[in-house]
């Protein structure tokens, strides 16, 4: 740290002088998050897009969403695999935002680890949760006998 006289005469530290020492060693995560943040950002963009046209410009537009929509969106790999990415890579990408938020506002260390490891935890339980609804959905429910479309496909 590089000290300088003031007007007073007292020394202060230069400004530009670092507060702590710089790491030198391992995988700089700061600079891995911030490559992810503009790469995730730039693949969500066209899968939320995507998701978009293909849902609300396609065939009977927004009327045409329903559960048996739904249903034939999630019966195909395509999508299940689309909308796992999406899925994947928003909650990752808000849950590193979340954090660059709390390292920067939050002063006390602690209060700072516990936030960020719930931020964390949360975003791996909601992929976790989201993952399995979309690979494991089944659009057959028991006791279908409305004569609904989704009971003429369940029930040939």
């Amino acid at each position: 740290m590089t000290l300088r006289p003031a007007q007073d005469g007292t020394a202060i530290a230069d400004p530009r002088a670092p507060r702590t020492p710089v790491r030198r060693t391992g995988p700089n995560l700061e600079k891995w998050g911030w490559i992810y943040m503009r790469a995730s950002g730039v693949l969500l963009i066209v899968l939320i897009f995507g998701h978009l046209f293909v849902n609300l410009m396609l065939g009977e537009g927004i009327h045409g969403i329903d559960f048996a929509f739904v249903a034939g969106k999630f019966a195909s790999p395509f999508w299940q695999w689309w909308d796992v990415l999406m899925l994947w890579l928003a909650l990752i990408h808000g849950a590193n935002g979340m954090r660059t938020i709390v390292n920067d506002y939050v002063m006390h260390e602690r209060t700072r680890t516990v936030l960020v490891w719930a931020l964390w935890l949360t975003a791996g339980l909601l992929i976790l949760l989201g993952t399995l609804v979309v690979f494991t959905f089944d659009p057959c429910i028991p006791n279908l006998s409305d004569g609904s479309v989704l009971a003429e496909v369940c029930n040939p």
